[in-house]
């Protein structure tokens, strides 16, 4: 890292919560200048049909509870490993 860019990171992290996420999305978005403009209307279609599986049961949600345990017993299994 230039010396530039290490001033720069250190007045940065010095910034508020808030800004520091709107700056880092800026920097995220300025390293891919290809822009699909089909995504929105691909999310926006993956969302419908989402929604869709849900009110007809064909899914089901499962409580953030079990969503831990089963991450800490992965984790656990493959730490073990």
């Amino acid at each position: 890292m230039t010396q530039e860019a290490a001033e720069l990171l250190k007045k940065a992290l010095a910034l508020p919560a808030e800004e520091r996420a709107n700056l880092a999305s800026t920097l995220i978005d300025s390293l891919d200048a290809t822009i699909d403009e089909h995504a929105e209307a691909a999310w926006q279609e993956e969302v419908r049909r989402r929604i869709d599986d849900l009110r007809s049961g064909r899914v089901r949600t499962v409580p953030w509870e079990e969503v831990q345990e089963k991450a800490r017993t992965l984790l656990d299994d493959q730490n073990r490993r």
